[in-house]
């Protein structure tokens, strides 16, 4: 098993306050059952964003993360709110692994890719994996089981 032992400096920040950069010696092994609620924790804030808006939603497992807006618009709007608040923890979003998914009456319409505050674009795609689950696009919320079914047989 690795363990995550990064010699680094780090600063703890509270609201407007930061304390001087300290080292830190010690890290949490790689697959601890610890790792995902330290991450959590970490990015408590991040949650908070859609606090009180019925409409978009954040979902966060262990380094996963999935946006869900009815609109494109909300939608890049939160990923800017997202990229906002990940780089004031000095996280950064993986572009590369990134893509966007339609579910809805108007799931066939062509879209423009979003785009982040960074300037990557983000694509449109007919399918997305999340947790080892595959949500396509359609009119109504599915998932497809013919890749569980392929790594099966």
């Amino acid at each position: 098993m690795e363990s995550l032992l990064v010699e680094c400096y780090s600063c703890i920040k509270w609201n407007n306050f930061a304390t001087v950069n300290f080292p830190v010696n010690f890290g949490v092994r790689q697959g601890s059952v610890l790792s995902p609620f330290l991450f959590a924790i970490y990015l408590d804030d991040l949650c908070n964003l859609c606090m009180g808006e019925h409409s978009r939603f954040i979902v966060v497992y262990a380094d996963d993360i999935m946006l869900i807006s009815p609109s494109v618009v909300e939608i890049e709007r939160l990923l800017h709110a997202c990229e906002n608040e990940l780089n004031w923890l000095d996280l950064t979003i993986n572009f590369k692994k990134s893509c966007c998914v339609r579910i809805g009456p108007r799931y066939d319409a062509t879209c423009v890719p979003i785009a982040s505050l960074s300037g990557h674009l983000i694509s449109w795609s007919n399918v997305v994996r999340y947790l080892g689950i595959y949500i396509t696009s359609s009119r109504v919320f599915k998932c497809s089981v013919s890749y569980a079914k392929r790594s099966f047989y």
